[in-house]
């Protein structure tokens, strides 16, 4: 984990002294979808906000999935900062053993920072940044293409 990340962290458990949910992540459907079961056996499907990974059939798509996984997947949960999508979905910040799992995505570059939605001092775009100039996951791609694009393409 990087400063960034920790100084992220850190700020987060600060400001946010209880999660909204927590339990368990049994299934992770993509690099920015998981499912976590909390204590009352109930399933919750999650979007790790502020970030959009590479789709299944998207290059490094595989990859993501494969990352949130080593990440997440059979791990204590605790998600902040809680909202509903359209889908019905989740959507919050993802803490899984003590790691931001959306920074962390970000940080591997396995997902872009969800321009529409993160907010402009998130310290996403300085992970974000980085990956890119160190060449890091999509960013060895030499014209990696934004999920929001690839979707609108594939319609």
């Amino acid at each position: 984990m990087t400063i960034v990340t920790g100084l992220f962290f850190s700020a987060l458990i600060t400001q946010n002294a209880n999660a909204a949910l927590t339990g368990v992540v049994v299934g992770v459907s993509d690099g920015d979808t998981l499912t976590v079961l909390d204590g009352a056996n109930r399933q919750h499907r999650i979007r790790l906000a502020a970030i959009d990974a590479p789709e299944k059939t998207q290059a490094f798509g595989a990859r993501s999935s494969q990352s949130l996984s080593q990440l997440c997947y059979g791990k204590q949960a605790k998600v902040f900062d809680t909202t509903e999508d359209r889908y019905g979905r989740t959507v919050g910040t993802v803490i899984c053993d003590g790691v931001d799992a959306n920074s962390a995505q970000v940080e591997r570059g396995m997902a872009w920072v969800y321009r529409q939605y993160a907010p402009r001092n998130s310290p996403l775009y300085r992970l974000e940044s980085r990956a890119r100039d160190e060449r890091i996951g999509l960013w060895r791609d030499a014209k990696p293409i934004e999920p929001w694009l690839f979707r609108r393409a594939s319609r």
